[in-house]
C-alpha cells in the first residue's frame, strides 16, 4: 500500500520527522481508521498519494505536499470546524516547529478553503484532495455514500440542502482545479459527476 511504513519512513527521514517516525506511521493510521470515518479514512489518503505520485515532478517542494497530505485528515470529526487547525498542530508536533513544520501546517491549513496561498506548490495540495470528483462514477458514488454516513447523525431533508450548497460551490469554481495537469486529468469528469451528484439531492 502507498500508506504502507515502507513509503512513509524515507519521508519522515528526509523532512525531519521528531522521535519515533515508526511510531506516528502507527499513530497516522490509526488516526485514519477512527470509526467515524467513512470517506476521510485511509482509503482517501491512499488515493491522494497515487495522485500525488503522478504529479510530483511538477511540483517544486513535493516533500512538503505528501507529508502535508499524510497529516491533512489526520484530525476528523465530521461536528467539528477545527479539523484542518488540529491536523497542522498534530504536523507542527510531529516536526517539531520547525520551518517545514510551519509551511507544512500552512499547506494543510488550506485544505479548509480550498483556496491556494503564496506558495509555488499551493495548488496541488487543493488539486490533489479535490481529485475524487474527477474518478469513475461509480467510485464518485461510493464517495458521496461515504459522506452522507460520516453526516449521518444530519437529517435527510438538511443534508440534502446542505450538501447541495457544498457541491454547487465547488462546481462554481471556475476552473475546478488550478493546475493544468489536474485539470487536464479531471476537469471534465469532475463537472459531469458534480451535476450528476447535485440532480441526485434534487430527485431524492
Amino acid at each position: 500500500m502507498r500508506t504502507s511504513l515502507d513509503h512513509w519512513l524515507p519521508l519522515a527521514e528526509r523532512t525531519g520527522i521528531v522521535g519515533d517516525a515508526a511510531g506516528w506511521h502507527e499513530r497516522l493510521v490509526k488516526a485514519y481508521g477512527e470509526r467515524q470515518r467513512a470517506y476521510h479514512s485511509r482509503q482517501h489518503l491512499e488515493e491522494c498519494l497515487l495522485v500525488f505520485d503522478e504529479a510530483k515532478s511538477f511540483m517544486q517542494q513535493p516533500d512538503l505536499i505528501e507529508l502535508a497530505l499524510w497529516f491533512h485528515d489526520a484530525v476528523y470529526d465530521p461536528k467539528s470546524g477545527k479539523n484542518e487547525a488540529l491536523s497542522a498542530a498534530m504536523a507542527l508536533e510531529a516536526l517539531g516547529g520547525t520551518s517545514t513544520a510551519h509551511e507544512v501546517a500552512r499547506l494543510i491549513l488550506l485544505t479548509k478553503s480550498h483556496q491556494p496561498g503564496e506558495g509555488p506548490d499551493d495548488a496541488w495540495i487543493i488539486d490533489i484532495d479535490l481529485a475524487i470528483f474527477g474518478q469513475s462514477p461509480e467510485r464518485v458514488m461510493e464517495y458521496e455514500q461515504q459522506i452522507r454516513e460520516e453526516y449521518a447523525w444530519v437529517s435527510e431533508e438538511v443534508y440534502r440542502e446542505k450538501r447541495a450548497e457544498v457541491l454547487r460551490g465547488f462546481l462554481a469554481r471556475e476552473p475546478i482545479y488550478r493546475t493544468p495537469w489536474a485539470r487536464e486529468r479531471f476537469e471534465a469528469r469532475a463537472k459531469e459527476n458534480l451535476w450528476v451528484l447535485i440532480d441526485g439531492l434534487a430527485d431524492g
